[in-house]
């Protein structure tokens, strides 16, 4: 099977279910575990957002012009406290307006250890799952990208907002109690939140103090020892027994491989 890697279809279950899509065609990953499988990178890589043959994809798949003229590139898509929507200078206000100015979730996760993040609320369980998170908690809804990034900056001053992907890859992480830990931060937090509140309004946020904790198993019969990542690159044939899938990584006996990052690439795909 060949075409174009795209990330990893995702279906919460127990345990999460993985569909490899390749173009138009996708794979079922989960009855693959302990099979040898083989992946081929053919040399070609598409935009994915123009579709136009490039050398080099930026930020996961995209072509330079389009990796900096459109507002998904952005820098405040990852740090969305630096929203410039009001100045003006929002790349593509229509796509801000559709993308930004929609319901987010602040939520907290245990993937590699307690984290902070953001999402959209249609996003949710999907970014938990690509996070490779085993737990997640919601713990403020608020109405736009831009107040989400806020209230993260304020709890992130007291936990991660990163994920370590070597630890993450490496076992089954202990787990939190992630309630306890929610209202110790909202109390830690509580003078950056009200201003918060107090600028945008309390119908802009609320808080979440019965949204229960979400438990997310991962299809793994066996951890590795030690993290060592393919780069198609240097390397283009990837070739392994599954033992697992995890974020959006494969978890093979000869190293992991991050689908995600190599969006666009041209792959051929088969298992024995």
């Amino acid at each position: 099977m060949q075409g174009l890697l795209k990330k990893m279809h995702t279906r919460l279950d127990s345990p999460v279910q993985y569909d490899l899509l390749l173009g138009d065609q996708s794979v079922a990953l989960n009855p693959l575990l302990g099979k040898s499988v083989n992946l081929t990178y053919t040399g070609h890589i598409f935009c994915v957002h123009c579709n136009r043959a490039i050398k080099k994809s930026f930020n996961q798949g995209y072509c330079y012009p389009c990796f900096t003229s459109l507002a998904q590139c952005d820098l405040c898509i990852m740090k969305p406290e630096t929203c410039h929507y009001e100045a003006g200078t929002c790349r593509e206000p229509d796509w801000g307006q559709a993308f930004c100015f929609q319901p987010h979730i602040v939520y907290l996760a245990n993937s590699s250890g307690i984290k902070v993040g953001i999402t959209r609320e249609t996003q949710t369980p999907t970014r938990w799952i690509d996070q490779g998170a085993v737990q997640a908690l919601p713990i403020f809804k608020v109405q736009s990208r831009y107040m989400s990034g806020l209230i993260e900056i304020a709890i992130g001053k007291h936990v991660s907002d990163k994920t370590s992907w070597q630890k993450m890859l490496k076992s089954q992480v202990a787990a939190i109690d992630l309630a306890a830990k929610r209202d110790e931060l909202v109390d830690l937090c509580k003078l950056e939140l009200a201003k918060i509140s107090q600028r945008f309004g309390p119908q802009g946020i609320a808080f979440l103090p019965d949204a229960p904790v979400v438990d997310i198993y991962f299809p793994v019969d066996t951890y590795p020892v030690k993290v060592k990542s393919f780069n198609l690159d240097k390397d283009p044939k990837v070739s392994g027994v599954l033992h697992g899938i995890k974020g959006q990584y494969l978890l093979l006996d000869t190293g992991v491989i991050n689908i995600r990052k190599y969006a666009g690439y041209e792959i051929d795909f088969s298992t024995e």
